[in-house]
């Protein structure tokens, strides 16, 4: 063996940084690239928001502003006065950079005593968050004659209820949350959480439905018709409820069918899921990136320009560059040019959104149209060919970003679904399928639902070739009920 030199050719992909921010801006939904930015923005002094640069300009104006206010008698000023801080600049949407410069001067940020007193200051209204389940429960837990030893048992209880209001994890949980040296007993947490159920709402800390259920007919008087009976359907016929079997009820129970019938209705007035009422997470509402609007005989894609970010540079802090020297003049042309690739970059996204949303719409201008029963099938695959992108930047598009059409407001991936065939060699999306199931389902017969054997036969009738346990996967998805469960539903 001799050492020898040998030449070789070959293709290796690198990311760049500024390559990777921008498939990473790209994934980014809405509210988190509104975060991320805003991250940004706080370590380079070169970027800011279009907003901050306008409230900037506007309590600049304030201060520059001629004074209306005389004392009486006197007379008042010319109001030919004109504001002689600088504009903001112009900000393009999605990325845009500002033109003009923004002062930043010690004049036009203000503070509080060049604007009156602290009593002259506007607050915006606060709401008060929510009341958790555990809170309503605690706060009656203080207000309860409990020794010591009963509040922190209870207290270990609250804290161990599901958002439902149920003690899932059992009595034997608790017990082992408790301080050792407490030396509690499974019938002295047993005997607290009896009390906790007669807390509001009622039937709270129970163990299962039954439990649950029992508790709260315990609540009603006495005298109530069929209490009596309906706690014996609870204890002993609970499956034969669910079924709705009424006459079978009436035989185990000895009583009439009127009186079960009616039992039963007591029973279905009761709150299976008591903590659910209280339940405090908020909720979300989402802000659409693109809109889909019909504009004569086509539909027309645009951004929803109040939903990109609006970024640009600070000219002022531009201007210092030139001025800058050594270390400083370095570190702020290297600030400059990463906020020009940020920038950059959002420009790229709101352009791929763009393009990809228009591209869906083409493919599914028939859902637009006519609803989901038109819905064509449609893959990563057809979009990523059709716009000349990858199938995965595709998906990190379609992901978390939201197209608002005359029919509603849906996530981009919405309009992605497999195809099944049809009799004519074509084929149906799945989201059509369901929308067909929904529609027959809707139109049956409540004494005789459709099951879903007969679905199928539906579907096939149509053209549309699906097998049961097909039919029974997307009801399914569509949270419907099965026959049996509809029937005894109505």
């Amino acid at each position: 063996m001799k050492p020898a030199l040998q030449f070789r050719l070959h293709q290796q992909l690198t990311l760049t940084p500024q390559l990777q921010q921008a498939i990473r801006l790209l994934q980014l939904s809405q509210l988190e690239l509104e975060a991320e930015l805003r991250q940004i923005a706080e370590s380079n002094p070169l970027l800011e928001f279009a907003e901050d640069s306008e409230d900037a300009a506007a309590a600049e104006d304030e201060e520059a502003a001629p004074d209306y206010s005389v004392a009486a008698g006197s007379t008042t000023g010319s109001s030919s006065n004109e504001s002689e801080g600088d504009e903001p600049g112009d900000w393009a949407d999605g990325g845009g950079v500002a033109e003009s410069p923004i002062d930043f001067s010690s004049s036009s940020l203000g503070n509080s005593s060049s604007h009156g007193s602290r009593g002259d200051e506007e607050f915006e209204p606060q709401n008060a968050a929510p009341e958790t389940l555990q809170q309503h429960l605690l706060w009656q837990l203080n207000m309860a004659s409990f020794n010591s030893r009963q509040h922190l048992i209870a207290t270990v209880l609250i804290d161990s209820l599901n958002a439902d209001g149920y003690l899932t994890e059992g009595l034997e949980a608790v017990l082992a949350a408790l301080p050792a040296d407490l030396r509690a007993s499974i019938e002295e947490v047993d005997a607290v959480r009896r009390q906790l159920q007669g807390f509001d709402p009622a039937g709270v800390g129970s163990l299962d439905l039954r439990d649950c259920l029992r508790v709260q007919l315990q609540q009603f008087d006495p005298a109530t018709p069929q209490r009596e009976l309906a706690l014996r359907m609870v204890d002993g016929e609970l499956e034969l409820l669910a079924r709705n079997d009424i006459a079978r009820l009436a035989r185990r129970l000895h009583a009439s069918e009127d009186d079960v019938a009616a039992a039963a209705v007591l029973i279905r007035s009761l709150d299976p899921r008591p903590g659910a009422a209280l339940d405090a997470t908020p909720v979300e509402y989402v802000a659409p990136d693109v809109y889909a609007l019909r504009d004569g005989s086509r539909w027309r894609v645009s951004l929803n320009l109040d939903a990109q970010p609006r970024l640009g540079l600070n000219q002022h802090y531009c201007g210092l560059i030139a001025r800058a020297r050594g270390e400083d003049a370095s570190w702020m042309r290297g600030q400059l040019q990463e906020a020009r690739w940020l920038i950059k970059s959002l420009e790229s996204r709101a352009e791929t959104l763009l393009k990809v949303a228009e591209a869906i719409v083409r493919r599914q201008s028939a859902f637009l149209d006519y609803g989901p029963e038109a819905m064509h099938p449609l893959v990563l695959r057809e979009v990523a060919e059709e716009v000349g992108m990858h199938e995965s930047t595709i998906s990190r598009v379609t992901t978390r970003k939201y197209l608002h059409t005359p029919r509603g407001t849906f996530e981009l991936k919405y309009f992605f679904s497999s195809g099944v065939s049809t009799e004519d060699g074509g084929s149906a999306s799945a989201t059509a399928i369901q929308a067909m199931l929904r529609k027959l389902i809707d139109a049956e017969d409540a004494r005789k639902p459709l099951s879903d054997q007969a679905l199928a036969e539906e579907l096939q009738r149509k053209g549309i070739q699906v097998a049961r346990r097909t039919v029974a996967k997307y009801r399914e998805g569509l949270r419907i009920p099965s026959s049996s469960e509809r029937q005894r539903a109505s």
